[in-house]
């Protein structure tokens, strides 16, 4: 095991109970037992999901720009989507949300980041994939609602890494995934993962 890891944390639950049921996640209220203390906590009780960082081969990264409520911005993202059908292996919901947003196919897959999005508010996990060798899916997929207005753009993984470091693109996936990408990259894409490796960290999967 390395020295600089997160270590996993089973406390007593002593009451579990969804507060706000919403339309895509919950709020749910836990009582637990930690270290002799009774503590009461709020969190976005969240399905997880995936995002793919779809890379071609002259080294240029797919982007969307779509419109998210929260922020009042249409802003640069990867493909990305929840994990909200029973049962779906990630990689299997990835390659879905590939097609489904962008109308695209790959032939390799590889794991290249998982992380938490906000473990003091929320349990969300997700994984992000590399996808090389894209090519047009069979299917056009009919868009709606924010995605009907999504704009695709391939964008030098550079350039991508340049607009992260200078605060001009702030959404928290691409981020991370490009920053990823760019030191597997220069390792020689050692610092990839089997698409299908088991995640131990994802709530509904303990």
């Amino acid at each position: 095991m390395p020295d600089l890891a997160d270590d996993a944390v089973g406390p007593e639950v002593l009451r579990s109970e969804v507060v706000f049921d919403g339309r895509v996640w919950d709020i749910r209220r836990e009582t637990f037992e930690l270290d002799g203390s009774e503590i009461t906590r709020e969190f976005m009780d969240h399905t997880g999901a995936v995002a793919v960082l779809a890379l071609d081969e002259r080294d240029r990264v797919l982007l969307i720009k779509q419109y998210r409520h929260p922020i009042r911005m249409r802003d640069w993202e990867l493909p990305a989507g929840l994990l909200d059908i029973r049962d779906e292996e990630p990689l299997a919901a990835a390659q879905r949300e590939l097609a489904e947003e962008v109308d695209l196919v790959a032939e390799t897959w590889h794991l290249l980041s998982e992380f938490m999005t906000s473990p003091g508010g929320s349990n969300e996990v997700l994984r992000v994939y590399l996808a090389r060798g894209v090519s047009a899916a069979p299917e056009v997929f009919e868009r709606t609602e924010e995605e009907a207005g999504i704009e695709r753009r391939w964008v030098p993984l550079d350039e991508v890494v340049d607009a992260v470091l200078s605060r001009d693109v702030q959404n928290s996936i691409l981020a991370i995934a490009a920053l990823s990408a760019a030191a597997g990259r220069d390792r020689g894409w050692s610092t990839l993962g089997d698409p299908h490796a088991p995640w131990p960290r994802h709530p509904l999967q303990r």
